[in-house]
């Protein structure tokens, strides 16, 4: 890693598996951008983290839908924020921001989850990154196999279904659809460091 390296970490919280075979593949998108290098985050393990978080240019969050919004473990991690963080002088401020989110319904109210991360983020003073994609699957010519097949704008959202495991689920068009949200996050987190480099050598000249 270099010094213009930029590191955007994923957090997540995944209860059968799928979340977290979403959380890889917005990793894998991020990574995919040159001079960027992605992490992987647990909320399992968020205490092994806290310090490494205040130091990346972007987070990325993800959670199952359950029950009409994040689970448990996730809405965990976002109170504990309110010490580990918040309370210290808000760390995340001005870092880049985005969300995705399963559920095993088609909608699930998968909205509700992104709206309550965009909120999240909001609070820590975070720049929110839609998902930057035109609905897919919308029309009588187009298919199951389209980036966005679900509609979303916040963020990105995949389905799959209960009776099946993370081996075979979420589909490859919402793993792809994870994957492009994460590279535009990378992209985005990679233009305004560059910018505020560019800025401090101005101001330092």
């Amino acid at each position: 890693m270099t010094s213009s390296t930029t590191r955007v970490a994923i957090v997540y919280h995944s209860g059968y598996g799928h979340t977290a075979k979403q959380a890889q593949a917005v990793a894998r998108g991020a990574a995919s951008v040159d001079g960027v290098e992605s992490l992987l985050v647990s909320v399992d393990d968020i205490d092994q983290h806290w310090t490494m978080l205040e130091d990346v240019d972007g987070i990325i969050f993800g959670a199952p839908t359950y029950m009409g919004s994040a689970s448990a473990q996730f809405k965990g991690f976002m109170d504990a924020t309110s010490r580990n963080v918040f309370a210290k002088g808000g760390k995340w401020a001005n870092k880049v921001a985005a969300g995705f989110t399963n559920s095993a319904s088609r909608s699930g109210d998968k909205l509700a989850t992104l709206q309550q991360i965009a909120v999240f983020a909001a609070q820590h003073g975070m720049h929110w990154i839609n998902l930057g994609l035109p609905p897919g699957h919308n029309n009588s010519k187009s298919t199951e196999d389209t980036l966005n097949r679900h509609g979303f704008f916040l963020g990105a959202a995949a389905q799959s279904d209960a009776d099946v495991s993370a081996e075979v689920a979420p589909p490859l068009a919402d793993l792809r659809t994870a994957e492009h949200l994460g590279a535009r996050v990378a992209r985005v987190a990679q233009q305004l460091a560059a910018g505020r480099r560019a800025l401090a050598l101005k101001e330092a000249a």
